[in-house]
């Protein structure tokens, strides 16, 4: 099967992340009582602007239900080694830096320096430092949030540069 290249629609997923920051979509299991909603609020975000899963049983990026899903949907770190390794179908990405993000890129939270624990997709963008940073999140709910008010020891972000559709 012959894999097509298509464009990672930046504004869906903003439109999504404004609907559903303060609220949760009923197509979707609400994870905040089992650890927290916010990989599965960035995976719905991103699913929004990609339109594209990826099916493969132990490294794809996929949500059919709470009990079918794969860990990338929902764990900071799966989606993390999900979109920087992902070479299938879906969206792909690479680590970049606060002045190569753009809106509909990922941003995930170390509190502890050690662990990333808390994933966020950014909403707005003005310049090129974390004060120009605007996020939305779920677990801790909050939209154009600057990134700069949370206390972290470490931030990465996760530039989406391409999505694959077959």
């Amino acid at each position: 099967m012959e894999t097509k290249e298509k464009d990672y629609n930046r504004k869906k997923v903003i439109q999504y992340a404004k609907k559903w920051s303060y609220d949760r979509n009923p197509k979707y299991y609400n994870y905040d009582n089992i650890g927290g909603d916010c990989t599965n609020f960035i995976s719905q975000c991103i699913f929004a602007g990609s339109g594209v899963m990826n099916y493969t049983i132990t490294t794809g990026w996929y949500y059919r239900n709470a009990n079918d899903k794969s860990a990338s949907w929902t764990g900071v770190e799966y989606l993390y080694k999900f979109l920087i390794n992902n070479k299938g179908a879906g969206p792909q990405g690479m680590e970049a830096n606060e002045k190569e993000i753009e809106i509909g890129d990922i941003a995930q939270l170390s509190f502890d320096g050690n662990t990333f624990a808390h994933s966020l997709v950014i909403v707005k963008k003005e310049g090129n430092d974390l004060n120009g940073i605007y996020i939305a999140t779920h677990t801790f709910n909050a939209y154009e949030r600057k990134i700069s008010s949370y206390q972290f020891e470490k931030i990465r972000f996760i530039h989406i540069n391409k999505v694959l559709t077959y």
